[in-house]
């Protein structure tokens, strides 16, 4: 900003003296004397009449939000724009209290005088703004057609079953969003938005007409991180539940919720992407997604709203977002969003509902995070007490042995211990899977059937 004060009290002007009588005219020929008290002109200055002018500086402002902060400014967060002509010397200087007065000269003027201001418009002619009819349609306002299907179309339907949520614990508020699941008051969140809830923190949900509703917390898994919540209150809207396997890159999504506390937010894009091995929040207590991954935008936020197909079905539940090499905290969209698959979501939500709890698939070995290699390693030694294949678990029944390499499950390469845990997680207990096994210069299929582990276990 710059030192100069552009809105400072006009700088008051050297007197002048008292005006003195009209002096004679003069004679042809003959040069008229200067008033008193003024210098004569200069040899070849001419003698007409000088008009004073009151200029004010342009002010050099412009504003920019500093990060992190929605519409508002800091101290210094500010940068100059020089004006495109110099500043003239010893320019007037407009101030706050002569910017007061002209809007009070104004407002007299509309309240008094308003008669003899259009009559000297009137005496002006030509500088008298003509009257201002702007084009109108041809024909008038024509209806804008949304078939259904349009983007328009989907978010009015989904809009009215999109909530928000709000989470108030001692450290503070939390935010997200859900859907509803049943007329009768089920909503599906992600656990990550409503995890305070079991430490006793109020959870308010705000529906689409903006009524609010106190929540309980009916049961959540950090395996899948999802959550179902519900609210006394009957007559909902529900929306459906897609069918996720049949989801193909490429297929137009809508992204709904509340990103940054901003409710009934809708974003279009497409699927990017499927079967992402997703991890997402702290170790203890990480979840594994096997993703569907989308390039609408998604932000803090929509988590644990809907992500849309065109046929206005939900087949995913907007979860997490990718953020690069070195961050440590959310940044917002890069378009890469990922949603928990519907069909997941599904079998989860019906589990909470049924017993607060839920349940996820094993084959009972222990993972060598340090492997370096073709496929996943399945530890040697036992960790920290726990055998690296479960007696009599899936795996051991299966003839899998410690130090065995997984290559594939069902045909599906894996080089990550991540990506064969979420493959699965993306199974139910009692579904069987193949694997594809080496051991030592052997490799072979083995079927294996799921066993099944509750959440916290």
């Amino acid at each position: 900003m710059t030192d100069e004060n552009p809105f400072a009290p006009p700088t008051p002007r050297a007197a002048r003296p008292a005006q003195e009588p009209p002096a004679p005219a003069a004679q042809p020929g003959e040069r008229s004397a200067p008033p008193a008290g003024e210098p004569a002109p200069a040899a070849g200055q001419g003698s007409g009449h000088v008009t004073e002018r009151l200029t004010a500086p342009v002010p050099m402002m412009t504003v920019r939000a500093p990060s992190g902060t929605f519409g508002a400014t800091g101290a210094g967060e500010t940068e100059e724009t020089p004006a495109e002509d110099p500043a003239p010397p010893r320019r007037g200087r407009v101030g706050a209290g002569a910017v007061v007065g002209v809007v009070l000269l104004s407002l007299l003027a509309g309240a008094g005088g308003g008669a003899g201001a259009y009559a000297l418009l009137d005496a002006q002619g030509p500088a008298r703004p003509a009257d201002v009819a702007l084009p109108q349609p041809a024909g008038g306002t024509a209806p804008v057609e949304r078939p259904e299907g349009s983007v328009a179309a989907i978010a009015a339907a989904a809009l009215p079953s999109v909530v928000s949520i709000e989470v108030r614990a001692a450290q503070g508020v939390a935010t997200g969003s859900g859907m509803i699941l049943q007329e009768d008051g089920y909503i599906l969140t992600n656990n990550h938005v409503v995890a305070e809830a079991a430490d006793g923190a109020d959870v308010v949900v705000t529906f689409a007409d903006g009524h609010e509703q106190e929540a309980e917390l009916v049961g959540a898994t950090p395996d899948y991180d999802l959550a179902v919540i519900r609210v006394d209150e009957t007559g909902l809207e529900p929306l459906v539940l897609g069918d996720s396997d049949d989801v193909v890159v490429g297929d137009a999504v809508l992204a709904v919720g509340s990103p940054l506390g901003l409710e009934a937010t809708v974003t279009t894009g497409i699927v990017s992407a499927l079967h992402r091995p997703v991890k997402a929040g702290e170790a203890a207590e990480a979840a594994f997604i096997d993703a569907i991954q989308t390039d609408a935008a998604i932000n803090p936020g929509n988590s644990g709203g809907p992500l849309v197909n065109s046929a206005g079905e939900v087949i995913g539940i907007n979860s997490a977002i990718a953020q690069g090499p070195g961050t440590t905290t959310a940044t917002g969209n890069i378009g890469l969003g990922f949603a928990i698959p519907s069909n997941q979501a599904r079998h989860t939500a019906e589990q909470l509902i049924e017993t607060g709890t839920a349940t996820f698939p094993v084959i009972g070995v222990l993972l060598d995070p340090t492997y370096q290699g073709e496929g996943v390693q399945v530890a040697s030694e036992p960790q920290q007490g726990t055998p690296a294949v479960t007696p009599g678990g899936p795996a051991d029944q299966a003839g899998i042995e410690p130090g065995d390499v997984i290559l594939a499950i069902d045909g599906r390469p894996v080089s990550v211990a991540d990506e064969l845990i979420v493959a699965i997680r993306a199974k139910a207990p009692g579904d069987p899977v193949t694997l594809q096994v080496r051991s030592g210069d052997d490799e072979r299929e083995i079927r294996v059937v799921l066993q099944e582990r509750s959440s916290g276990q």
